[in-house]
């Protein structure tokens, strides 16, 4: 298992953005929830940006 410098990093690049897409959909549900459509719009752009 000796991984390369340029393996580690690719993994953990994948890893930030699995988390960013993690928190985001989170914070969808918590603004979807309490029915902040301005909030959600804000967040959905946020996604499109993000993908």
């Amino acid at each position: 298992m000796n991984k390369t410098r340029q393996e580690i990093l690719k993994e953990a690049a994948a890893i930030h953005r699995a988390n960013l897409h993690k928190n985001l959909q989170h914070r969808l549900e918590v603004a979807r929830s309490k029915g902040d459509q301005n909030l959600v719009r804000l967040l959905e752009a946020e996604a499109n940006y993000l993908s």
